[in-house]
């Protein structure tokens, strides 16, 4: 296991989020060795009882269960990290490394899975641009583009169209509205993001730029997804996505 996890922390670049609330990296440790693989978006208890039937001896997850620091072990805590014992499933987190990363990185990772040429970076945060933006092949209306993204990353996006045609995309996965005002930089037309923001409307309807909300979970599979792919073709292990959809 300690090759896995030295492979990984080498691959996602965990050193370049020194600051990042999560704990990234190994957070619990299970068996030694390690024959099969699983990936999933949340550390939860579904999860992980799945994990355990599927006979996963090593759990990556974009959302850990250490936030900051641990206080006590109780309560929910206490239950989940107990599962995880008892099933001698590690778990091993990471979180900003994977909305950044230029090659397994979710928002990377989004505008290959819309078909958008990457063109750079955006959204700087915890000293890094974690976001991605890209022009499409041809100018499209939002409705037809936002098709295409339910139809890729298999949701139901919620959209507002401030009157543009969709060319130049920026991507920010998860709750990553915040980075909608360094977005009029690049001439971004179209927005996308996980999660619905108040504040980001007002912000949007100035700049004109439209909005598609595409939900937390849609837009962070891809990740977890692609560091999974990695393993598969270095290591040779089976790897299985677990999924567990909120619809959030």
């Amino acid at each position: 296991m300690g090759k896995l996890v030295s492979l990984l922390d080498r691959e996602l670049c965990l050193a370049e989020f020194p600051d990042d609330e999560s704990r990234n990296g190994l957070q619990v440790e299970g068996g030694e060795r390690v024959r099969k693989i699983g990936v999933a978006v949340d550390a939860c208890g579904y999860v992980f009882e799945k994990a355990a039937g599927k006979k996963v001896d090593f759990l990556i997850v974009h959302h850990g269960l250490i936030w900051g620091g641990i206080k006590s072990i109780t309560g929910l805590l206490k239950k989940r990290i107990g599962m995880l014992l008892s099933s001698g499933v590690s778990l091993y987190a990471c979180h900003l490394p994977l909305d950044w990363h230029p090659e397994y990185g979710n928002n990377a990772r989004l505008l290959k899975a819309l078909s958008v040429r990457k063109a750079g970076e955006f959204g700087e945060y915890h000293g890094k641009r974690i976001g991605c933006w890209g022009r499409t092949a041809r100018e499209m209306s939002v409705e037809k583009f936002v098709s295409v993204v339910d139809s890729r990353l298999k949701t139901k996006s919620s959209w507002i169209s401030f009157g543009r045609k969709v060319r130049n995309v920026g991507v920010v996965s998860g709750g990553g509205w915040s980075a909608l005002a360094d977005a009029e930089k690049i001439d971004v037309d179209t927005f996308l993001t996980g999660e619905p923001s108040h504040g980001g409307y007002s912000l949007a309807e100035e700049m004109g730029i439209n909005l598609i909300f595409s939900g937390h979970y849609a837009t962070e599979t891809l990740g977890v997804k692609a560091v999974g792919e990695m393993l598969k073709r270095k290591l040779g292990l089976p790897v299985e996505f677990i999924d567990h959809p909120t619809g959030l």
